[in-house]
């Protein structure tokens, strides 16, 4: 397939090219984060009392403050009170107790309004119409053979090391280190496949008695840990606090706001991005549940072995219930002709608002925990949580193609 604009510029998974590639993500620290966080705190709290609302919560966080602004529509019993206290309760987990941004002390500033009618005649269902899109878009799954999981090895390693990272922290093993912390992962490739890391980035907040030093060997463990034996960078490439020091950080250092890390959210670089950010929004906007669907899709064709490498694009507009296209690449790594897969994925999956929500069940509380460290690769959880991150399609797909 000739090459466009919307094509990412990774080589083909079974490419004989060799070359490096690099992808980063932030902590549940992260000022853009805690703004991800507090949002889809807020939507689960609505979720948990009303399974048909609507959500479009936006959060802005800078020192000392914070600010929650959107639509929503819900039961009268979620006021500003209740709101403000979700947040305080949300930045008290993540572990900001310091000076300048405590969750007990900072303000918090909340103006969320009910939903427009406008959008909502648009949007929901009615006995002569389908329940539509709550915005035109176009989104895009991803899934390759890179990792277990069927996600690019950068962005995995990326997220892992941060979430161990985060673990030591709040288990008082690492006491001293802080919560916003930043990682890169630069991978090297040779025919196609990631072999080994060139480089590794880790910038953590700390406390000020530590030494770069010190942050660098308290560090180190969780990087070896995470990469494949073997895989370890040279030490020179071995980066922790580049500058030299990271005491001040979080929200004290850098407003955060939602939806700033779409790429840290999905893979990392690795595939075209639709531009449409997840926290905040409930399952009706395909922003989020689309590009949920478009993964889920991704994965059990590649999990059913029809490639080594798949984007899924779909696009929507508001109001309108289908899509108006669902396109497949698998990247010359195909075994079967993709427009058979096309008309497969779409005989097992119905990619309309309402048939995405129903078959991945996204009408729970399930979201807070996607808000950090990555809304892709990760285990479906029991309570339903990460539902498209299951494949249960294989069997069907495979009935379906052979």
């Amino acid at each position: 397939m000739a090459p466009t604009e919307n094509v990412a510029t990774v080589p083909h998974a079974n490419s004989t090219e060799d070359f490096v590639f690099t992808s980063e993500s932030v902590s549940e620290g992260h000022p853009d984060k805690v703004a991800d966080q507090v949002s889809d705190a807020i939507l689960d709290h609505y979720m948990t009392l009303d399974s048909n609302c609507r959500t479009a919560i936006e959060t802005i966080t800078t020192k000392d403050y914070i600010g929650i602004f959107g639509e929503a529509r819900g039961p009268d019993s979620i006021t500003h009170d209740v709101i403000e206290d979700i947040a305080r309760k949300k930045i008290k987990e993540i572990g900001y107790e310091q000076e300048g941004y405590h969750w007990k002390d900072l303000k918090v500033d909340v103006r969320v309004h009910k939903q427009s009618v406008d959008i909502a005649q648009g949007v929901d269902s009615s006995s002569n119409k389908d329940e539509g899109a709550g915005d035109q878009g176009i989104m895009f799954g991803y899934a390759c053979t890179e990792t277990e999981v069927l996600m690019p090895a950068a962005i995995h390693y990326s997220h892992h090391i941060l979430r161990s990272l985060a673990e030591a922290r709040h288990s008082g093993a690492l006491s001293k280190l802080e919560p916003d912390s930043k990682s890169q992962v630069t991978l090297e490739y040779r025919n196609g496949n990631p072999v080994r890391a060139k480089s590794i980035v880790v910038s953590t907040q700390h406390d000020e008695s530590l030494s770069q030093e010190d942050v660098r060997e308290m560090v180190r463990p969780h990087v070896v840990d995470v990469l494949p034996e073997g895989w370890m960078c040279p030490e020179e490439e071995f980066y922790v606090n580049p500058t030299g020091r990271f005491v001040i950080g979080g929200p004290v250092g850098d407003t955060g706001l939602t939806g700033r890390k779409i790429i840290v959210d999905t893979y990392g670089g690795a595939c075209p991005h639709g531009g449409g950010a997840f926290s905040g929004k409930d399952p009706s906007k395909v922003d989020r549940s689309a590009a949920y669907a478009a993964r889920y899709a991704a994965k059990n064709i590649v999990a059913a072995g029809y490639a080594e490498r798949c984007t899924v694009q779909l696009a929507y507009a508001i109001g309108i219930s289908k899509p108006l296209s669902v396109y497949v690449n698998m990247h010359d790594t195909d075994k079967v002709p993709e427009h058979v897969v096309v008309a497969a994925i779409q005989k097992v999956m119905d990619f309309s608002p309402r048939g995405i929500r129903d078959h991945l069940k996204l009408q729970r509380p399930i979201f807070a925990r996607t808000a950090a460290y990555g809304h892709f690769g990760r285990n479906p959880d029991p309570d339903g949580g990460f539902s498209w991150e299951k494949t249960d399609l294989v069997d069907e797909l495979q009935k379906i193609i052979g």
